[in-house]
């Protein structure tokens, strides 16, 4: 049976001198989208995986290369890259929320260094080896889950699967099944958005914090993306009653897609009738009018 120290061998790397690590993040948020960073927003990926605990820092240190990978389902892993470990450096936290990638990880959950203390903050380059197999490679994580991280020489990790296309990036769902939370907006797949772009319809924000919601719609030049993304930049899109609330909270999903060619006024007409149904005026919701 193949197996990864196989590959890293055929590679021309010394699995004496590689560390695995498998990530899973408990942040229920980055969890979600790590997959999406790790395919798309490779600065954020990589920040995420440059800063660790005291224990996995003097590890990682002794390295030189890092193999990483995404548990995405319970006894395997998701092959995204090989990095060299090039360093260093000791971060104080209030430097930490600075350095590129950490605000998005912020927004997604990410603490930060533990009790505030100073930390390692390493540089990982990606090497290239095996680039063809990011997101197809699948290996078997064996042992316990919670060991997120071995030495490769020291472990057996066989070979699961080879995939034709990449498990990052899944097909979007349907739309009737969408809910994106508001941290979400920022990293949506190329695929996702250029979707949602398209589409224009009516939409409903609810608020699980003040357990409200609202409804919006739409159309013309915008479609759901460019609305969306006001959210995105603002957190209250405009909206008088969602201002000052925390974003963090606002859960996206779409009630109902209309034509492209639907004129406006209908759409606005359309959107009313949720409003109706859902009873999201004020003060039972979070809509004026």
């Amino acid at each position: 049976m193949i197996e990864l120290n196989d590959l890293l061998a055929k590679a021309g790397l010394d699995p004496m001198s590689v560390m695995v690590m498998r990530h899973r993040p408990t942040e229920r948020e980055l969890r979600e989208v790590l997959p999406w960073l790790a395919a798309e927003r490779h600065e954020v990926y990589n920040a995420f995986q440059s800063n660790h605990g005291e224990v996995v820092e003097r590890a990682l240190s002794k390295a030189r290369y890092l193999a990483s990978f995404i548990g995405q389902e319970a006894g395997s892993a998701v092959f995204v890259g090989l990095y060299e470990v090039l360093g260093y450096e000791v971060v104080s936290a209030e430097r930490f929320w600075s350095l590129p990638g950490n605000p998005e990880l912020r927004q997604l959950g990410t603490k930060g260094p533990k009790d505030g203390r100073d930390s390692f903050w390493f540089e990982l380059r990606s090497t290239g080896h095996m680039g063809n197999w990011k997101g197809k490679l699948v290996i078997e994580w064996t042992g316990i889950e919670r060991a997120w991280w071995r030495w490769a020489w020291r472990n057996h990790f066989p070979i699961h699967a080879i995939h034709d296309e990449s498990l990052l990036v899944k097909a979007m769902p349907e739309w009737q099944s969408l809910t994106f939370d508001w941290s979400q907006l920022h990293v949506l797949p190329a695929s996702w958005r250029q979707a949602l772009a398209q589409w224009r319809g009516i939409y409903y924000i609810f608020d699980r914090t003040s357990k409200l919601g609202y409804v919006g719609s739409a159309s013309g030049s915008e479609n759901l993306l460019g609305r969306w993304q006001k959210y995105a930049a603002g957190g209250d899109g405009g909206n008088r009653l969602l201002r000052g609330k925390d974003p963090n909270g606002f859960v996206f999903s779409i009630l109902q897609r209309v034509s492209p060619d639907m004129p406006v006024e209908e759409v606005v007409q359309v959107e009313s009738t949720w409003k109706e149904r859902l009873h999201t005026h004020a003060p039972n919701g979070l809509n004026v009018n």
